[in-house]
């Protein structure tokens, strides 16, 4: 039998219900999407996460912490014990908890609700509750919002195959600032604030992004000369990797038209995929010229 792509439950990790007939109808509801309660569960979510992020960033403000502050923390308090319910329906509901649990989703789920209780041992933690914003990204799926789900499967499979050009790039970068900064160290010394190579190694990655932040500043004519050359070579080298990035999307689509499926035309932005993702037929493995 040819494999299929998997539904959104399997993307979050969650491949099958469980076999008990109540905790079937729990997987239905909280990883479906196509019923009504379904539907209304995720909405729900949605509106939950909203509003959780929403406390936290409240929380943080001045004025607000004196007369809103316990009424903000005991609703952060709440919505986490909420999440951390629905974290558990969530194991309970399918066969495999652990593979759910190891997913990506799954640990977004869980990471979302640890700050609050990392919090007694770490005061201030209970800000990074705000990682629940990630949670948003199953609105794709919800409102079914397909093109862009597959725009970002283009996306990340760009990047992927992108991977191994910016490393050799990145590497590049990184022995160029090197180079450069252990040089300005040299010509300006720790009189005019490069007080060692790290310092100036640091000046270097800071020109060389056109960031600028000028709490550092050659004074000596040679410094002033090769700090020009990086801030010009900056502008080339921050167009590299757009380029590769861009070249690879290209590639992925013309493998998407090489590789569309010859029984219902549906495209693959997958390089690996051996079967269409819609309905099962072999897929064509040449590459494109």
């Amino acid at each position: 039998m040819n494999p299929k792509l998997p539904d959104a439950s399997a993307v979050e990790g969650a491949d099958r219900p469980h076999s008990t007939p109540w905790r079937a109808r729990m997987f239905e509801i909280i990883f479906g999407h196509e019923t009504r309660a379904g539907k209304a569960f995720d909405v729900a979510l949605l509106v939950a996460i909203l509003a959780s992020v929403a406390a936290v960033m409240l929380e943080s403000v001045p004025s607000l912490q004196g007369p809103w502050g316990p009424t903000l923390l005991g609703f952060e308090w709440l919505m986490t014990l909420v999440f951390l319910v629905e974290y558990v329906l969530r194991l309970l509901s399918v066969e495999r908890p652990l593979r759910y649990a190891a997913s990506f989703f799954g640990i977004v789920d869980l990471v979302s609700i640890v700050p609050s209780f990392l919090s007694f041992l770490v005061p201030g933690s209970q800000e990074l509750i705000v990682v629940r914003a990630i949670r948003l990204l199953r609105v794709f799926r919800i409102l079914k919002l397909s093109e862009y789900s597959v725009e970002g499967r283009r996306l990340l499979a760009a990047l992927r195959r992108s991977l191994p050009k910016i490393v050799v790039f990145l590497l590049a970068v990184l022995t160029i600032v090197v180079i450069v900064g252990a040089l300005m160290y040299l010509i300006e010394g720790p009189e005019n604030g490069f007080t060692s190579i790290p310092t100036a190694v640091y000046w270097a990655v800071v020109t060389l992004t056109t960031v600028g932040y000028g709490d550092i500043a050659p004074h000596t004519t040679a410094g002033r000369a090769l700090a020009s050359m990086l801030m010009i070579a900056g502008y080339g080298i921050i167009a590299v990797p757009t380029g590769i990035v861009t070249a690879e999307m290209v590639e992925v689509r013309a493998l998407e038209r090489l590789r569309s499926c010859a029984a219902c035309t549906h495209p693959t932005s997958d390089p690996a995929a051996r079967f269409c993702g819609r309905c099962g037929t072999p897929l064509p493995q040449e590459k494109p010229t």
